[in-house]
């Protein structure tokens, strides 16, 4: 049968790496001391690490020119905030707070309840901030109205006076003092009962914020400290407090990196020890464990070399990056695991140079194909919207790099040096020479701790490792015989069924909780507001971009038609604040015309003057009215973030009215629009490139489509298997899905370039050679890969967790795919040949 060859860059390159480990061979120790040089001067970058460090958390997990960001800079513009005019729906920003949440099984509203709310509020305005030797407390520095603090309204109506509960006839949601003053107890009080009135009866939480101004940083950071020092140690009897600050999230979010540092040295120990096992022979000349220590030093060098040559040009070192290091230790012992393999296949009688240029013909192109697949993977990925994944990327990507280059160079030295001393046939531990038969009377502990240096006198290559005989005689043959190929593909079509039903149930976008270490405080806060306030939602900005003829009956008609659209939707209540509404009335009540522009603005002007609030919601520009805004009171009991986003935004567009929609908490919500198609087109573009590389460096075109299928499959499977563990797709977990291209590729391309490559005629021969030759190196390299990132698991934080999760998966399907998948699928294409 015709086969199709494609071996005019695959031969090249076998020939150039067979110079190249031939010269690494003649003079090992250049390449022991100029990757050392190199990686400490390259290890300088770590200088200026804490002045690069990135992790704010609206820059770098949420997209990077996302459509809030530039409606936020348009109402920031439009419509400015008035210090002296404090309006919490107004804010065009979170704005910076301190907020307390008391819950109580009973009755929140209770005396004893009320008592020790008050208690506590009373505290809270008592803390002092400090600056130039002043001492500050909330009211110096709280956001105020009219020259009063913003207050909580809920105590406000009590008086501070827990008593006066049982005398108010306070009415939900709405309470209204007078006729002009109601206000919306909905996001204050919580699972309210009333009676047959409206009156409130009971409640189980009371929800109070402090806003501050927003002039002097330092001065409120302090007193957010203070505050937060105050909520750790207060007590509490009759209820429960949880408490949050508008500097919280990026504070606790920022101890993840600390959470995970001391890790390192133990995912390393872990490395260092597993791979001392692996290549651990009862042999003490053919022993390999100095090698295998050398190999993991390699790798650390890289992400030393990698990251600070980043740092050097100045790169931001964002949070995810933290994780690579333990993804680059699996990666690098990958490679080391092939490139021993290959040289324990060369003849034992042959000079180092010949065995290392054998060695590196051997492996060249295996560790190629892998390292190219998952630096592209990376690089290409860099496009992404979102910050922490671009510089993850980057990082990863650039440490890959230079693991391939420091294996090349350093651990091929190490091995030339390796060689050398097994040439002599010298101790592992002690470089002393040692007989390679056992003499006449020795001891049997003798011969275990001073006898090596045997072989395999048929081959003249190492006597065969009892994992390489179990894939030899075993593994390889069991996998070539009808009803274990049956079995292997009625497992795949139950692993593609549970996939594409995991895929059925994703979901998307961050959940900014997880962000915090598992104990943090903010925890408690967001359980206790996603139990208690999770019904009614932000009120959502709308508003009127550019000229409109508002004292026209007819277009006034126009644009109520579009209000009414945006009422009609599931999860909008109503018009909570209209400017427009309540001037129609005013000049209903007051008999006014408004229906020329002369006299619309007049009046207007003149209502406006009379309410500064409202005033804020009006740009008027060289006396025409630029722009206007209103207030929608959303519901998010039902609905979730992507389609109130998306529902809203697509209302505003279908009106012939220019309109905007705008909430600060769109600037995360914009995660969600974006995240689904961005994922899909970086893995499409991903794993078309990594067809393109399969095609080269594969000589065989059809076999080099198996690699495309692996990664789609693998793909597949960590996204449903993510989605059944409760992991959703975020720009963390996109992270991961990246990674899955390298990894997939990396199985699947040692396995079908050895199959290729084989010159056995039987296609049940080529499997069963593949698996001899790389069975148990691909075993090692996904077991190291695993033991490198496993500590993470202890991790207290979701991101790390996450990490170990997606790898976990991403190894074990990817092993899957390797060892069993693939070779079966092998054995249908006979013509799969070089």
């Amino acid at each position: 049968m015709v086969s199709c060859i494609t071996d005019c860059i695959e031969k090249p390159i076998r020939l150039c790496f067979e110079s190249v480990g031939k010269f690494v061979g003649l003079h090992p120790w250049w390449f022991v001391t100029l990757p050392l040089a190199l990686s400490a001067g390259l290890g300088g970058g770590f200088y200026f690490l804490n002045d690069l460090k990135s992790n704010d958390i609206v820059e770098q997990f949420t997209p990077k020119n996302g459509r809030a960001k530039v409606e936020r800079r348009f109402f920031q513009e439009t419509f400015p905030q008035i210090d002296s005019q404090f309006s919490i729906i107004r804010l065009n920003t979170d704005g910076v707070f301190a907020s307390l949440i008391f819950t109580c099984q009973t009755n929140i509203l209770s005396v004893a309840a009320l008592e020790e709310i008050i208690r506590i509020d009373g505290e809270v305005r008592r803390i002092t901030a400090v600056r130039d030797a002043r001492q500050f407390v909330f009211s110096d520095i709280c956001a105020s109205l009219n020259g009063r603090c913003n207050s909580n309204v809920m105590l406000d109506v009590l008086d501070y006076n827990a008593s006066n509960i049982d005398i108010g006839n306070i009415t939900y949601p709405e309470y209204c003092p007078s006729k002009f003053n109601c206000i919306h107890l909905g996001n204050i009080i919580s699972e309210v009962e009333v009676d047959h009135n409206g009156v409130v009866r009971s409640a189980k939480a009371m929800k109070l914020i402090y806003y501050l101004q927003e002039s002097n940083n330092t001065l409120e950071d302090a007193w957010l400290q203070g505050f937060v020092a105050l909520l750790s140690n207060v007590t509490t009897s009759k209820t429960e407090v949880s408490y949050f600050t508008s500097i919280s999230r990026q504070q606790e979010f920022e101890k993840s990196t600390q959470s995970v540092t001391e890790l390192f040295a133990i995912a390393y120990f872990l490395a260092i020890s597993f791979s001392i096992i692996s290549c651990l022979r009862f042999d003490n000349v053919r022993n390999k464990a100095w090698v295998a220590s050398l190999g993991v030093f390699s790798t650390a060098q890289a992400v030393l070399s990698g990251f600070g040559l980043l740092l050097l040009i100045k790169v931001p070192f964002v949070i995810t990056v933290a994780s690579s290091p333990f993804l680059i230790l699996g990666i690098g012992i990958d490679d080391m695991f092939i490139m021993i393999s290959s040289w324990q296949r060369t003849n034992i009688q042959d000079t180092v140079p010949k065995r290392m240029a054998d060695t590196y013909r051997e492996a060249a192109v295996s560790i190629t194909i892998t390292t190219l697949t998952d630096v592209l993977a990376f690089y290409l990925s860099y496009g992404n919207p979102f910050g922490s994944v671009q510089s993850f990327c980057l990082y990863a990507g650039t440490a890959v790099l230079f693991c391939y280059f420091y294996n090349i160079t350093f651990f091929g030295a190490c091995l030339a040096l390796n060689g050398r001393r097994e040439g002599a046939n010298r101790h592992w531990l002690t470089c002393m020479k040692v007989p390679e038969e056992v003499p006449p009377g020795r001891s049997k502990v003798y011969t275990l701790c001073c006898v090596g240096g045997s072989y395999d006198r048929n081959t003249g290559t190492e006597e065969e490792h009892p994992m390489t005989l179990f894939f030899r005689k075993y593994y390889g043959p069991f996998l070539t015989t009808v009803w274990s190929q049956a079995l292997v593909i009625l497992i795949y079509l139950t692993y593609i069924a549970v996939s594409v039903y995991g895929c059925l149930q994703l979901k998307q976008g961050i959940d900014l909780r997880n962000l915090a270490l598992d104990k943090s405080y903010i925890i408690q806060y967001y359980e206790a507001e996603k139990t208690y306030f999770d019904y009614y939602g932000p009120n959502v900005m709308l508003a009127i971009n550019g000229t409109f003829p508002y004292w026209e009956e007819s277009k006034r008609h126009q644009l109520e038609s579009c209000f009414e659209q945006f009422q009609e939707l599931d999860f909008v209540k109503n018009l909570s604040t209209s400017w427009l509404h309540s001037f129609e009335k005013y000049a209903e009540e007051h008999s006014i015309n408004i229906s020329s522009e002369g006299q619309f603005k007049i009046h207007l002007y003149e209502f406006l003057d009379r309410q500064p609030m409202l005033k804020q919601d009006v740009n008027i520009t060289n006396n025409d009215i630029a722009a206007s805004r209103l207030f929608l009171q959303t519901v998010v009991q039902n609905s979730n973030e992507k389609s109130i986003l998306n529902s809203l935004r697509r209302t505003a567009e279908s009106c012939p009215c220019p309109l905007l929609v705008y909430h600060p908490a769109f600037i995360y919500h914009d995660q969600y629009t974006v995240i689904g198609h961005v994922t899909l087109q970086t893995i499409s573009v991903a794993t078309l490139v990594m067809l393109l590389i399969s095609l080269v460096l594969i000589p065989n075109p059809l076999c080099a489509l198996w690699v495309a299928f692996a990664i789609a499959s693998v793909i597949l499977g960590v996204t449903g298997f993510m989605a059944l563990l409760d992991v959703s797709l975020d720009s963390i977990s996109m992270i991961n899905l990246v990674i899955s291209i390298g990894f997939s590729v990396d199985f699947s391309a040692h396995i079908s370039y050895t199959f290729v490559s084989s010159t056995k005629p039987d296609v049940n021969e080529r499997v069963v050679e593949a698996m001899t030759h790389l069975g148990y190196p691909i075993l090692q390299g996904a077991l190291s890969t695993i033991v490198g990132v496993v500590v993470l698991s202890a991790s207290s934080s979701y991101i790390f967790r996450t990490f170990f999760t997606i790898v976990f998966l991403v190894i074990t399907f990817g092993l899957l795919h390797g060892i069993a998948f693939i070779p079966v699928f092998l054995t249908f294409f006979g013509f799969c040949h070089k």
